[in-house]
């Protein structure tokens, strides 16, 4: 894609304002209009960002009258489906906030429609752009622990966020464990194939559903993800990227705060009891910007380039695909077959 890329944010909200800025401060973006359909909220965004722009409360007639290049979806999630197919089918790329859709049957039929369509649809990931995670993956990678068995992560924090997560069905699972999955088959390079998930609610939970799960999923090729996950775990909290560790043919690696090494055994072909390490310190090769910035860069870089980006909603679907096997799981007990 060549020349200036014309932007429409749709949606503007507290999460928009960071693609506003972000999209403001590339000299080969141009916002040329704002979306919400409380229309004083558009109106201060453009007054914020672009006060000559024109500003609406319908999706459908903003892409009709501005035919914009590329559309920034940062609105609810019960209203990605219909913002991101009629965009799609308009002609439009699409980049989105998480989730893709607020179901699987949704998520896949978007991802149709992106295919069927030509143009790029990608979800925003951020945490697959931060200096841990990316120095994590390369000590699983080649050089580092050999080939994984099990991956397992760890997530609790005492989240009193109030409003609507408070009376979901699944909120840890649905809001929050996307980001974890998501983590673990980025780190893995591996797809999940089966889930095994027991939700559950603490008496003393301030959630309605359940704020707590563990979940067991199988990967391809052999090796299993283990998620131990609390939202009303108060005291003692983990990131919110959680507290990792993997086992593989040739040692073990953590991620827990700032703390990230592995160790492998000294020699491969040793004996005894307990085996001799050595510990691997990574290089932190990766030099790009975290967060929301760094993964907007690579969605830019990739749609200049008419590459599919590393968070495209195709990859993106094996991740919703584990959210969603999950949450089935957890209802009938037992476990349930990805992918299907």
């Amino acid at each position: 894609m060549s020349g200036s890329i014309r932007a429409l944010i749709v949606g503007c909200g507290g999460m928009g304002k960071t693609w506003a800025r972000y999209a403001m401060g590339r000299p080969d973006v141009e916002l040329v209009g704002f979306c919400d359909l409380i229309s004083e909220r558009a109106r201060a965004y453009a007054a914020e960002y672009a006060p000559e722009r024109p500003v609406y409360e319908d999706f459908e007639t903003a892409i009709r009258e501005l035919r914009p290049d590329l559309v920034l979806d940062t609105a609810s999630p019960e209203a990605h489906f219909a913002i991101t197919a009629f965009a799609l089918r308009a002609g439009c790329h699409v980049f989105g906030e998480k989730p893709m859709t607020s179901d699987l049957e949704s998520s896949r039929e978007i991802a149709r429609i992106a295919a069927a369509s030509g143009k790029r649809f990608a979800v925003m990931q951020n945490r697959r752009y931060l200096r841990g995670i990316r120095a994590y993956r390369e000590l699983l990678g080649e050089g580092g622990i050999g080939r994984l068995s099990s991956l397992s992560a760890e997530f609790a924090i005492g989240a009193h966020f109030g409003g609507f997560r408070d009376l979901m069905d699944n909120p840890l699972i649905l809001d929050m464990a996307i980001h974890t999955f998501d983590m673990a088959r980025f780190l893995s390079g591996k797809d999940a194939v089966a889930v095994y998930c027991h939700e559950f609610n603490p008496p003393w939970s301030w959630y309605r559903g359940a704020a707590s799960a563990v979940c067991v999923f199988e990967l391809e090729g052999g090796g299993v993800f283990a998620y131990n996950g609390s939202w009303c775990a108060e005291g003692c909290p983990t990131e919110w990227e959680a507290r990792w560790r993997a086992s593989g043919e040739f040692g073990s690696a953590v991620w827990d705060r700032d703390a990230i090494y592995a160790e492998t055994l000294e020699d491969r072909d040793g004996k005894g009891f307990i085996r001799a390490v050595r510990r691997i310190e990574p290089s932190y090769a990766w030099t790009g910007r975290e967060g929301h910035e760094g993964c907007l860069d690579a969605l830019f870089d990739a749609l200049i380039k008419n590459e599919a980006p590393e968070t495209d909603c195709a990859d993106n679907l094996r991740s919703m695909e584990m959210v969603f096997g999950a949450i089935e799981s957890a209802r009938r007990g037992e476990r349930v077959a990805l992918g299907a």
